[in-house]
């Protein structure tokens, strides 16, 4: 069958037929939203939701899968992947897979979007993304940068990538592990995606070559979100937080401009937003703590993935869990109304670590010299409560390097040594915050108050809190602000919160403990000022 084309921006210099992709029946190129939101329902691949939001849902994966990702291994990349991390795919298996999905576009029908990478032209990516969801092409035209209509005919990718939830890998002749596959090349410039539906695999895939890319440039790239004073693009903060941690509701402050929520680089001329959009959790999402968010999930074309709703009302039910925990809307920035215009910001005068303490020993903020934001960073800890999944009886420690380690194709070091150096090139303070438990461990104590969080922030962002008193913290070493106008004194001190001191010391010197096991495989690699300054 000839492939074809319908309405949509075609640059007749840059078509499939560069990735060799031949056989489809139709494609379409570079649908605005509402042509993708009228494809989809079309399609059949979900509905509309109140105010136009698409509705819809992943099927079998509800998340990503991290241990069906692989890179493909070639002399180029031998010496500069992180191998224990990433999982090695050989160049054959890579053209099998490649010829195989190939293959199975025969016939059907595709969706095309050129995008961009990156707010910053000096540092972007041009990434073409070949899906055969249409609503795929809605969610990566939400969450990448969409060029202006005249920038299209110029169009040239730099990498491609091609999502086919309808293709499974086969393990023996692929070289992968099961059906399900996410494989990048870095000599093709080509990422495949096969056997999932869950739409996140398609941003964190390009930000997984991003995070290979940037550091070369002397480009720090970032998990965090990040804001500036309104109006002050110098005055510019960042939020590093494994999923959970707050990095979205707290960057999204209404006294300060979001620059972006998840994905960032810091260049010589500071900070710029990898993403176009939005990927926010949904889960007991309340119109009075998160109202624009929430509002999004009643705006057209707006993207809601796994989220339970009335059949005939299409309320939305923001408390269900039976498909998942990981509920989802995806939308553009321009829906926030304090968002940035151009992704943008100066030089971090602030970096924040997020964590959220479930062993209820940490404070809720302290402050870090450039050393220990390093070993902080490279730890990346945060903690799963029991009884969050199956067999979890007490809280476990989550050690996920560089707040990110999915997505990091090089050696955690070699992004720790360019945040320390821009940390101290430009002079930013380093804090720590724990949006976790206080006053005892998950199940005996309780969620740290977010008014208190908010304070603590605003406080370290406006310069206040940096000119108060500090203590220094005997167990880990940091130090910890002794009293700050409108939180009470007594949770800057969280063994003052638990009704039994010396259960607190237990409980923080185990945790010490856990802290000084995983950093260990660090040692050989780092300053001996990081592992030194590390713990008190």
């Amino acid at each position: 069958m000839t492939q074809g084309t319908t309405r949509g921006h075609v640059n007749p210099l840059s078509t499939l037929k560069d990735q060799g992709i031949t056989g489809a029946a139709v494609v379409h190129y570079n649908y605005v939203e509402a042509a993708l939101v009228e494809a989809a329902v079309a399609r059949g691949e979900g509905r509309l939701g109140k105010g136009g939001a698409f509705l819809c849902a992943t099927g079998q994966f509800t998340g990503r899968s991290p241990k069906d990702k692989f890179v493909v291994r070639t002399p180029a990349t031998e010496a500069t992947i992180w191998w224990e991390n990433n999982a090695p795919m050989t160049p054959d298996a890579f053209a099998r897979l490649k010829a195989d999905m190939l293959a199975h576009v025969a016939g059907r029908e595709l969706f095309v979007q050129d995008l961009y990478a990156g707010a910053d032209p000096a540092h972007r990516l041009d990434v073409r993304v070949v899906t055969e969801l249409a609503w795929h092409g809605l969610f990566i035209r939400h969450l990448l940068r969409r060029p202006a209509r005249d920038e299209l005919d110029s169009f040239s990718p730099d990498w491609t990538v091609i999502n086919l939830p309808s293709f499974k890998a086969t393990p023996a002749r692929h070289g992968c592990r099961t059906e399900t596959v996410i494989a990048l090349n870095f000599d093709e410039k080509c990422v495949l995606i096969a056997n999932t539906a869950y739409a996140g695999e398609n941003k964190k895939a390009v930000f997984s070559v991003l995070n290979y890319l940037l550091p070369e440039n002397g480009v720090m790239p970032m998990h965090c979100s990040a804001n500036h004073a309104p109006g002050i693009h110098a005055d510019a903060a960042v939020f590093f937080g494994l999923s959970g941690t707050g990095k979205t509701t707290l960057s999204a402050s209404p006294d300060r401009t979001l620059i972006g929520d998840d994905e960032h680089g810091w260049s010589d001329r500071g900070v710029f937003n990898f993403e176009g959009g939005c990927y926010a959790k949904t889960i007991d999402l309340s119109p009075e703590a998160e109202p624009e968010i929430h509002a999004t999930t009643h705006r057209f074309a707006t993207v809601v993935e796994n989220m339970v709703y009335d059949p005939e009302t299409l309320e939305l039910d923001f408390s269900n869990r039976s498909l998942t925990e990981n509920t989802r809307c995806a939308y553009p920035l321009e829906a926030i109304s304090n968002a940035s215009a151009t992704g943008l910001g100066g030089h971090p005068r602030h970096v924040v670590m997020l964590t959220c303490d479930a062993f209820g020993v940490l404070p809720p903020i302290a402050r870090l010299t450039p050393a220990q934001a390093m070993y902080h960073f490279l730890s990346g800890f945060t903690a799963k409560a029991a009884g969050t999944e199956r067999g979890v009886t007490e809280p476990t420690p989550t050690f996920s390097t560089c707040f990110g380690a999915p997505f990091m194709p090089r050696r955690p070091e070699v992004y720790g040594k360019l945040l320390q150096e821009k940390i101290a090139r430009h002079g930013a303070s380093c804090w720590l915050v724990n949006t976790g438990w206080t006053g005892g461990a998950y199940g005996s104590g309780k969620r740290m108050p977010i008014r208190a969080t908010r304070a603590l922030l605003a406080a370290a962002l406006d310069g206040s809190l940096g000119g108060g008193l500090f203590r220094k913290d005997p167990i880990f070493g940091f130090e910890v602000p002794v009293a700050v106008p409108g939180v009470e004194p007594t949770l800057l001190d969280p063994r003052r919160t638990w009704a039994d001191p010396s259960a607190y010391d237990a409980q923080a010197k185990k945790l010490v403990g856990m802290f000084q096991k995983n950093f260990a495989q660090y040692l050989p690699f780092i300053d001996a000022d990081v592992g030194a300054a590390a713990l008190g």
